[in-house]
């Protein structure tokens, strides 16, 4: 489909942006440039936005305490963790966050630890967690444990590269997914692991300290015996148990399961919190772009023409959530993709690297005959997206021929059922149609420059978390899109038929980086623990080093 350019015009002069054909305030205090696309019922203000200092790295994953009204942000650029009061937010308004204390990793004492990954917040008690990285990040790593006023109170050594760290929701138990990446030579490659440090005793305690921590260790889990089913992506360099890399932990509601993303293996793990072992890992398949339905850009050649394409994307979700609905539970996922990439080893290269081992076979596809598709290929689609990126990894055959081209992530959301891991719902096209529409200008650019269409060879907007809250009764689904920079709203209240509710971004497209530059992570605040009254959604910005704060308002039983 071919998409004619449109521009979204800001009318400076009155303090309004007009998106979607509805004018939105612009209130005072310096907000940076801010707009919703469409929105019905569900109306978006950004009330707070927080600036690091550090630029790119400078905010990247955001834990919150609902009581203390206070954020936890991992500042990469500084290897350090800025704390912030969310106090003086007020619904309506427009405010500049200060941060109240930075901690750096340096003063923790800890030797040879290079840098935090992902923090938690303890749901009752006065205890953060931090997810550390050793120097090399082939050793074990840490979760180190600190008071919410950031004092310093014991470590725990977990696996190799710990990636993110959460509590379960009754706070009995500390978990860390250990990517264990290889170094940049594969001379050494660690297992891939996740870790379970039983906090118990501590609920126990009136007063954490480091003394009553001092005894904690963690359990952690290899996938040793962990069955595999045929989906799981294992076919790369290194042993199964090195391929295995745990990258981000969703815990259920009732914390008896948690589930843990293996992006690169394409895969999600269940984890059993009763009994502390790996249940299963779950290959999520493919996604045939060749689907009506399942429409991309994939061509990098400076237009917008979503279409259907012999491509077939491997889901590989980054941070995912659960949520409930009835009796049963599901799984949301960002469907980023990801690439082994090292100095020794990478498995990315673009179609016009094989363009000579190309011959596609119409049985991988559901969308063309091969009449079809030797069509295509006849008139040039091979040189058309001679840019796009692919894996060499899948779809060789015998002779050495990729008999089906298989790229990264799904340019979308998905849900899947929690229990059997079978996709209930993936939302196809929309994330490219509608930033088409909604920004038209700055179709596929990328969050380091304005480049019109330069992400559409690979992976598009780049959908990078996802989570769910409930806003008067109705649960919604965010999904930010890391390259585009803004943040996708559904009701997922069906979860077989989510709809589209809104696009929301506060990146200033008037230079490559200005406001709210590429959401890293989100943290929903319901509207009961939320200091301005309403619903709140805090988003990491990690090119910009920025935390935007989002409030939504609406009319109660309205959808």
């Amino acid at each position: 489909m071919n998409l004619k350019r449109k521009v979204i015009t800001s009318i400076a002069t009155v303090g309004l942006l007009i998106s979607g054909g509805v004018a939105y305030n612009v209130l005072a205090e310096e907000q940076p440039s801010f707009f919703q696309y469409k929105g019905g019922h569900l109306n978006v203000s950004q009330v707070g936005q927080y600036d690091s200092g550090a630029g790119e790295g400078g905010t990247e994953i955001l834990a919150y305490d609902e009581n203390l009204n206070r954020a936890f942000v991992t500042n990469g650029a500084e290897s350090a963790l800025d704390i912030l009061s969310f106090k003086g937010l007020k619904s309506g308004k427009y405010n500049t966050i200060e941060s109240s204390k930075r901690v750096y990793l340096k003063d923790f004492g800890i030797e040879n630890v290079d840098d935090i990954t992902s923090v938690a917040s303890h749901p009752t008690k006065d205890v953060i967690a931090l997810s550390v990285v050793s120097d090399p990040k082939t050793d074990p790593g840490f979760v180190v444990l600190l008071t919410k006023d950031g004092e310093y109170l014991t470590k725990v050594q977990v696996g190799a590269l710990p990636d993110m760290v959460t509590f379960t929701p009754d706070g009995t138990k500390l978990l860390s997914a250990n990517e264990g990446e290889p170094n940049d030579d594969y001379s050494v490659d660690p297992e891939g692991s996740i870790s379970i440090i039983d906090l118990t005793t501590v609920l126990d305690q009136e007063d954490v300290t480091s003394e009553s921590l001092k005894d904690l260790t963690a359990r952690t889990l290899t996938f040793e015996g962990v069955h595999l089913d045929e989906n799981v992506r294992v076919n790369s360099k290194g042993s199964t148990l090195q391929q295995l890399e745990p990258e981000y932990i969703t815990v259920s509601d009732d914390s008896k399961r948690a589930y843990v993303t293996l992006q690169e293996n394409n895969a999600i793990a269940t984890v059993n919190l009763e009994t502390n072992t790996i249940i299963d890992v779950k290959g999520l398949g493919v996604k045939d772009h060749s689907l009506p339905g399942n429409e991309l850009d994939g061509k990098r050649d400076g237009q917008t023409k979503i279409e259907r394409l012999p491509l077939l994307g491997f889901y590989m979700p980054d941070a995912i959530d659960n949520f409930t609905v009835g009796n049963k539970n599901y799984i949301v996922t960002a469907n980023e993709g990801d690439a082994r990439d090292y100095d020794a080893y990478s498995e990315e290269a673009s179609i016009k690297d094989i363009a000579d081992r190309i011959q596609l076979n119409a049985d991988h596809y559901g969308g063309y005959n091969q009449k079809q598709l030797d069509r295509l290929v006849e008139k040039g689609l091979l040189d058309e997206l001679a840019k796009t990126n692919i894996t060499l990894e899948n779809g060789l055959n015998d002779e050495g021929k990729y008999e089906a081209l298989y790229s990264y992530g799904g340019r979308s959301f998905s849900i899947f059922d929690a229990e059997t891991m079978e996709l209930v719902y993936d939302s196809g096209n929309d994330f490219e149609e509608i930033t088409a529409m909604a920004l038209p200008d700055y179709f596929n650019t990328t969050n380091d420059e304005i480049a019109y269409d330069k992400r559409s060879s690979a992976k598009g907007p780049e959908p990078e978390t996802a989570i769910t809250g409930e806003i008067n009764g109705i649960t919604y689904g965010f999904i930010a899109l890391e390259r585009t920079s803004g943040v996708m709203v559904y009701d997922v209240s069906k979860p077989k038929k989510p709809k589209f509710v809104t696009f929301i971004s506060s990146r200033d497209f008037s230079e490559d980086v200005k406001g709210d530059v590429s959401p890293e992570g989100l943290h929903f605040i319901p509207a009961e623990t939320s200091p301005t009254g309403k619903a709140l959604l805090a988003a990491t910005h990690e090119v910009s080093g920025t935390v935007a704060v989002y409030e939504f308002d609406t009319k109660k039983g309205r959808k």
